[in-house]
Parts: structure tokens; C-alpha cells; sequence
């Protein structure tokens, strides 16, 4: 299967002038976006709790999460982001997905903007 990768950028959404920049895999089947948590430290993302996930293989793992502002091609919203540990990879998540009013075609492997419902 093809893999969808777009330069996304993550903000803090208290001063969005620290923010990391980065090729983040699209994963339109996780609920959340992923970023390591030694860069939301970085740019002064702080955890406001912790909740569970589920993964493919039937593990339930604890992670922290936090809000963030991501910006994708001049269109900036606000979403929550997961706090990725040591091996976990850049993911960009549905929530964040939909934030941003995209949605992805995976034949192409692009986004597009999405026609939004009220």
C-alpha cells in the first residue's frame, strides 16, 4: 500500500512563533496526531492529560496529549496532538485531518480540501 507524506507545521498555540516543522506520515485511520514528546517540549507544548489508545494489534497504551495549531499550506486551525514516545513516528490524524478541512485520497495519495457539511 502507498503511503501519503505532507510538510506539516505544529505550533504552539500560546506562542505560534515556536513551532517545528516536519514530513508527517497520513494516517487517515488514527484519531489523533503524533509528535514526539521531546519536540512539543521543545516549542513549549505541555500535556493537559492523559488518555488510551488502541492499536491495530488489540494493545491498549497510555499516552499524554495536549493542543497544538498546525498549519498546512497558509490554512492554520487547532487540534489535539499525542505526545509520541522514543520510536513512535510524525502521524498526521484524522481529528487534525478534519480541522484543517482536508481529506485524503488514497489512489492519488493527496490531499484535498473537503467539501464541508453544516
Amino acid at each position: 500500500m502507498a503511503m501519503t507524506q505532507v510538510s506539516l507545521k505544529v505550533k504552539n498555540p500560546q506562542k505560534p512563533v515556536k513551532f517545528f516543522e516536519g514530513e508527517f506520515l497520513v494516517d487517515s485511520g488514527a484519531t489523533y496526531t503524533v509528535v514526539p514528546e521531546s519536540i512539543l517540549k521543545k516549542i513549549g507544548i505541555k500535556p493537559a492529560g492523559e488518555e488510551q489508545f488502541s492499536l491495530a494489534d488489540g494493545r491498549i497504551i497510555s499516552r499524554k496529549v495536549g493542543s497544538a495549531l498546525y498549519e498546512y499550506q497558509g490554512t492554520e486551525r487547532a487540534a489535539p496532538v499525542l505526545f509520541g514516545e522514543k520510536d513512535d513516528s510524525l502521524l498526521l490524524g484524522a481529528f487534525t485531518l478534519e480541522a484543517l478541512g482536508l481529506t485524503l485520497d488514497p489512489l492519488k495519495r493527496k490531499l484535498y480540501k473537503a467539501l464541508l457539511r453544516m
